[in-house]
This record gives C-alpha cells, structure tokens and sequence, in this order.
C-alpha cells in the first residue's frame, strides 16, 4: 500500500478553495483515483449553460452561431429554432457545457454578429424548461397494458398506435424525459426523436422590444446600481 495527497484547486462560481485529499491505495489503483478527481473537479467547474439569442429571420444565422460555437470547441447539446412574436425575429435556444468565463466570452462574441440582436445566459436563473419527443415503443408480447401505464403516470399521450409499437407524445423537463426513456428500454425502444430544450426566465423577459433597446449609458448604469 501507498499514500498519494493530492491538492485540488478550485476557482469558479460553483465552488472557490484548495482541498487536500489523501488516499492510501496500492500503486496500480492510485492512477485511476487521480483521473477520477481530475474529471471530479472539471466537473465542478463547467456547467451547462442555456443560452437564449433573439436574431433576424434571415439565411444563414444558425449556421453562423454554430460554427462560431464549433470553432471554440463547444458541444452543442440542444439546439431549438422558432419564430418570436414578431415573424421577422427568430429565438435560438441551445444548451452548451463549458467554464462560465469562457461561456460569457462567447456570448458577447455572438452578439457580435450583425444578425444577432442579443444573447442572454440563464445561468443561475429561475426558469421554465420544456422538451418534446416523440418515442415509438414496441408493444409486443402483450406489453400495450405496461406502457399505457406508464404514459399516464408521466402524463404523456399516445398520438398513433400499430400492430406491435404505439408512438408516444411526451414533454417536460429533461429529467422527466430522461426517466420516461430509461423505462421504455426494457420494453423496446424502436425509434425516438426530440425538439430539444426551450426556456423562459420566470422573472426577467426578452421581447423582441427589449431586446433592440440600447444599452444603458455609463451614467444610466451608474444611476440605477
């Protein structure tokens, strides 16, 4: 047996300090326990951002923001397109994990963009977030009883049935969704596709009205704290 200390440092808004650990363990475990607490740590300093962007309806933008998005090496996870309350106006809403430092750069080079009238990271925010799916599950071997209790349970709905599958309409939050899947696994998973996550701020808005206000001036901010 050996004793490895490891001291982990910390600077984020999720967490701030230095932690020494030590562990006694043989040398051929000790590697394995160092990769864990360095993906423990990169763990505690990249989170998942929403970002919401108000942008004109015009050709091109999604492909403009994904690239730039690419380009520093940022995994989109969701990605969801829709027109606002004004047609010629369009919300992009898309989930990315990454350092908040580095996700703040991002959006205010996205803003930027010509196209692009404002982005907002719901960081921290209270929010409202929904997903749709659509999941074709297979209800062979008398299985049609199981999964209509489980769609009623997670209050889904049943939009299209056949001889051996029924087709599922369910949305919520991504957990809920996330939950729904791992039962219908058991049961057979023919196909599943979803729109991925949209959100709103419960206590702050982003009209398209709001969105082309100036920003405030030096003094302005000053004034109001």
């Amino acid at each position: 047996m050996i004793s490895i200390s490891v001291c982990m440092v910390c600077d984020c808004k999720n967490a701030t300090g230095r932690w020494w650990v030590e562990v006694k363990t043989s040398a051929m475990q000790s590697r394995l326990i160092l990769d864990f607490l360095q993906c423990l740590l990169e763990s505690c300093c990249s989170m998942k951002h929403v970002l919401s962007a108000m942008v004109m309806n015009q050709p091109g933008v999604l492909a403009h923001i994904s690239g730039m998005l690419a380009s520093r090496a940022f995994n989109i996870e969701s990605l969801a397109v829709g027109e606002t309350e004004r047609p010629e106006f369009s919300r992009i809403t898309f989930v990315v994990t990454g350092d908040d430092k580095v996700v703040d750069q991002v959006r205010k080079q996205l803003e930027k963009i010509v196209t692009v009238v404002k982005v907002v990271d719901y960081l921290n925010q209270d929010l409202v977030e929904r997903d749709l799916m659509l999941i074709k599950v297979s209800t062979a071997g008398g299985r049609l009883s199981d999964v209509r209790e489980l769609v009623g349970i997670f209050r889904g709905k049943i939009v299209d049935v056949g001889e051996q599958h029924v087709m599922i309409e369910i949305s919520g939050s991504e957990s809920k969704l996330t939950a729904f899947i791992e039962l219908m696994r058991p049961l057979g998973i023919i196909e599943m596709v979803r729109t991925g996550r949209i959100a709103l701020s419960r206590e702050k808005s982003l009209s398209v009205e709001d969105a082309l206000k100036p920003p405030p001036t030096y003094e302005e901010a000053a004034i109001n704290g």
